[in-house]
């Protein structure tokens, strides 16, 4: 018995000369001390025993002016707090945060890497990741992320991983510029960095704009290539790239062709169409900037207003659309309404570019006002008139009016018509089939009737989407503008309402003009196994011959919607 005991009483002695060599005057034997304890963290006995009486002493000879007794300490620290949730907190409770983060500034890679991955330990518990997060980490770890030595690069990553869990730390991170030396992690030969600089761009890319930023630094093709090799690739890769189209959704749909369930169109979303890989997508600002040319009309989702001026009158609100911002001063609009005025009767070209925006309405009133001042109104009148025009919102396209005003996508009046209607009569609607059958009806009368198969090549579509081009001076034409669509207009307006209401179906695009949506319901005429359900079907919704038709996924009529 005493046999047995005696191990376990040495290493308590040994723990206990151990602290007291920490507090030693000689640095050589306060580092001796630190890789002992190191060593000792094997055993998850000693771990409970520096718990109480050996972190502390560690913290404070991080403060020391000697890079390697620093060094040994973030040592010990980090095989201390590995796995070990107790050991974590109480060095927290000793006040390790500040002096782990001055570390990160060490000139010795080792202690760069061990503080580190103590403060990774630590970030694994939310209310220690807070602490970490208020004390500026982001700006500590740019310099070990920028750093030449690869276990730095390596511990730095999986710190930022462990730490950019919430929004503001995320975009902490980005403005003081750490998204550029993460992104370029990827491009490292060593495995470990790869993986550790993948898993913290999963994180990351939790958030849309961040998701967006990161594309543009060339994130995703760097992940598209290391996912294409068979050695280099790896699972955090692979979630890496998934995770930045996710929240990507246009750039998804263009590469992939394919949006899940999961995947909720929001405002801002925008089909280009089907790009190879290594292309390029716009962003949507650049796109609507562009004059209309001859490819393929982009179909914008966006409900949300970007009018920032006072609310029109009554009378004013059937013709503004919300295109733009308001006018900063009444100096242009005269200026627009001299023009007109001079003009006379404006050309046909001017009057079938924007019949829908409101413009000539909104100028014609300005036209008005200004040949009424000509006529003598009083001063106190003519201060009047400038307020108003001051208020009045000229619809414009992107690009146009003061360049320092912060762009908005165009807003789709119509759309949000379709959004209010859906909501108020489809959504009540109990039966999940039911909607589905209701929803459909509804994109295809407002996307031009039912079209029967004989007749799909007499239905004037091109012409349509041509003339909105033109009217709308853009390439970028608004989903809820369209009023003849095909498969590919009618499944996207399908999926963006869908989205809207909770109804769960997938858009996938095919070749030729094609595109549709696939919902799953339950049959409930079908058995399981016992104590439970059968999996539910997959059906395609039909939206051009039969609206409201749901068509067996594997069946030859879907074949016939999806491919002839």
């Amino acid at each position: 018995m005493q046999q047995r005991q005696l191990p376990k009483q040495l290493m308590i002695e040994v723990e206990k000369c151990l602290i007291a060599l920490l507090s030693s005057e000689s640095d050589g034997t306060k580092i001796a001390a630190s890789q002992a304890i190191s060593a000792m963290c094997e055993h998850s006995g000693s771990k409970e025993f520096f718990n109480h009486q050996g972190i502390p002493q560690l913290i404070q000879l991080l403060k020391s002016d000697n890079e390697e007794v620093r060094e040994a300490a973030a040592l010990a620290l980090a095989n201390l707090t590995t796995c070990n949730p107790a050991n974590a907190n109480a060095a927290a409770e000793a006040d390790a945060i500040d002096p782990l983060i001055n570390t990160l500034s060490s000139k010795r890679d080792g202690a760069i890497a061990n503080a580190a991955t103590v403060l990774t330990n630590m970030a694994t518990q939310e209310a220690l990741r807070g602490s970490i997060q208020s004390r500026d980490v982001m700006g500590a770890l740019l310099a070990p992320l920028r750093s030449a030595n690869t276990v730095v690069q390596s511990k730095a990553a999986l710190a930022v991983a462990a730490t950019a869990c919430d929004a503001e730390a995320r975009a902490e991170l980005r403005n003081s510029g750490g998204l550029e030396p993460l992104v370029e992690l990827l491009r490292s030969k060593n495995d470990e960095v790869r993986r550790h600089a993948s898993w913290a761009m999963t994180v990351c890319a939790s958030d849309e704009l961040m998701a967006t930023e990161l594309c543009r630094l060339g994130a995703l093709d760097i992940l598209e290539e290391i996912n294409l090799s068979v050695s280099r690739k790896n699972k955090f890769s692979e979630a890496a790239y998934n995770k930045l189209l996710n929240n990507n959704l246009s750039l998804k749909y263009s590469q992939t062709g394919y949006l899940s369930s999961s995947n909720i169109i929001g405002d801002g979303f925008y089909d280009y169409g089907r790009i190879n890989p290594g292309t390029k997508l716009l962003p949507l600002k650049d796109l609507c900037l562009q004059e209309p040319n001859d490819i393929r009309a982009i179909l914008l989702v966006n409900s949300k207003s970007s009018d920032v001026s006072p609310p029109p009158s009554t009378e004013d609100k059937s013709s503004d659309i919300g295109y733009g911002r308001s006018i900063s001063s009444s100096s242009s609009l005269r200026r627009a309404s001299k023009e007109k005025t001079s003009a006379g009767v404006g050309s046909p070209t001017e009057e079938k570019s924007e019949p829908t925006s409101g413009r000539n309405t909104a100028l014609s009133k300005g036209t008005t006002k200004e040949k009424g001042l000509r006529k003598g109104r009083g001063k106190k009148e003519e201060e009047k008139v400038k307020e108003e025009e001051e208020l009045i919102t000229v619809p414009k396209w992107a690009g146009e009016g003061s360049p320092e005003k912060e762009w908005y996508p165009p807003f789709d009046p119509d759309f949000c018509v379709y959004v209010y209607e859906v909501t108020k009569s489809i959504l009540p609607i109990n039966s999940i089939k039911e909607q589905i059958e209701a929803l459909a009806k509804y994109v295809a009368e407002k996307m031009g009737g039912t079209i029967p198969k004989d007749k799909l090549q007499d239905f004037s579509w091109e012409l349509h989407i041509s003339e909105l081009k033109f009217q709308l001076k853009s390439n970028v034409i608004p989903i809820g503008h369209i009023k003849k669509g095909i498969f590919y207009h009618r499944a996207l307006l399908f999926k963006a309402l869908a989205d809207k209401i909770g109804i769960g179906c997938s858009l996938i695009r095919g070749e030729y003009g094609r595109a549709w949506n696939e919902v799953k319901l339950m049959n409930k005429s079908q058995k399981g196994v016992i104590g439970g359900l059968p999996p539910p079907e997959v059906y395609l919704v039909d939206l051009m011959f039969h609206p409201g038709g749901l068509i067996k996924l594997k069946s030859r009529e879907a074949d016939l919607y999806r491919f002839l």
